[in-house]
């Protein structure tokens, strides 16, 4: 099913009907609008004719000019009214590589788009910088308000943050002030965010910053935090091994996981092969220095008191607990049955 109405290659057939050979062969491979639709450097082009790169694109520049003051041009304002409206549709903003598949699967009829979309004066192209990919606008004010709204969200992110999508909808769209309804929903937010180079979202749909390990996840370790922090309590690293091949298709193996586990900051070894994540506030350590770390910092607590906060900490049986807290080398009790810190 086509999102236009018009056929793409006849349009173009027509428009560059009136050039003369070099400056249509010129146009054409520029755009990629040839049978193997490549689109051709200038370097290349000029090599053909044997001129500079600076002749081809001066060549280039008057033969859009010349199609541009074409009668042939002006007999075709419908197609470049049609694709002003869609693009409006979609958000008067849209990436470069969400507006051309938006519009034909077929790579060829992006590449007749393309050229449309440089010829018409209601299209502007921006470049892609260090905070965007290239995009296409037709409306200034809708432009400088999504760049501005981007840069904001990414600014109100810190380095850890994971946002499920709605939330970072949500959160996006309370920096974009005074919008139109019709602009006010998911899908035109998604294709907004799609923009930004400096957020993303990582396999299982969370978004952060691009350059976050959370987000752009290189090897097994990045992969098994995703999982524990889906998972939410303490897993066995051959459990992780098995997420992380279920959830993203990676064939584990348990030492290598394992290995990766020890090595970085973000898991805690909680009890034997129990891994936890650091930031749910899991410490390292023994039983018996758990419970004095716990003692020291709360006061005299009874015995289901230390239990339960040690298993806030660590991850271990209650039987282990017991035997460490009864050790009068280390514990006592006090007069009210509560235990302390020998």
């Amino acid at each position: 099913m086509s999102t236009i109405s018009f056929k793409p290659k006849k349009v173009t057939k027509k428009i560059t009907s009136e050039l003369q050979d070099r400056a249509s062969d010129v146009i054409l491979n520029r755009f990629g609008l040839t049978t193997d639709g490549k689109r051709k450097t200038l370097e290349e082009i000029g090599k053909k004719y044997n001129i500079t790169r600076e002749r081809v694109r001066q060549i280039e520049d008057a033969a859009l000019s010349s199609i541009k003051k074409s009668s042939a041009y002006r007999a075709e304002q419908a197609i470049f009214d049609e694709l002003k409206q869609l693009m409006h549709k979609l958000g008067s903003i849209v990436a470069e590589h969400e507006l051309l598949p938006y519009i034909s699967k077929d790579k060829a009829t992006q590449n007749h788009i393309h050229f449309f979309l440089t010829l018409g004066d209601a299209f502007k192209k921006h470049r892609e910088d260090d905070h965007f990919h290239a995009r296409w606008s037709v409306d200034d004010e809708m432009t400088d308000k999504v760049h501005e709204s981007l840069k904001k969200l990414y600014a109100s992110l810190s380095d850890e943050d994971l946002v499920p999508e709605t939330e970072m909808i949500k959160k996006f769209l309370d920096h974009m002030k005074d919008l139109a309804e019709q602009y006010r929903n998911e899908e035109i937010a998604r294709r907004w965010l799609s923009m930004s180079k400096k957020v993303a979202k990582n396999p299982l749909g969370e978004w952060g910053k691009a350059n976050s390990p959370n987000i752009r996840t290189r090897g097994v370790k990045d992969y098994a935090f995703l999982v524990m922090r889906r998972h939410g309590s303490p897993m066995h690293f051959k459990e992780v091994g098995d997420a992380i091949g279920k959830t993203f298709n990676k064939k584990i193996h348990y030492a290598t996981c394992h290995n990766e586990l020890i090595k970085d900051p973000r898991f805690v070894l909680v009890g034997r092969g129990m891994y936890a994540l650091a930031e749910w506030g899991y410490k390292a350590g023994i039983a018996r220095e758990v419970i004095r770390d716990i003692l020291k910092r709360e006061g005299p607590l009874s015995k289901e008191e230390v239990i339960k906060k040690v298993n806030k900490e660590r991850y271990f049986k209650s039987n282990t607990i017991l035997v460490n807290l009864v050790n009068p080398k280390y514990f006592k009790k006090n007069k009210s049955g509560l235990y302390t810190v020998v």
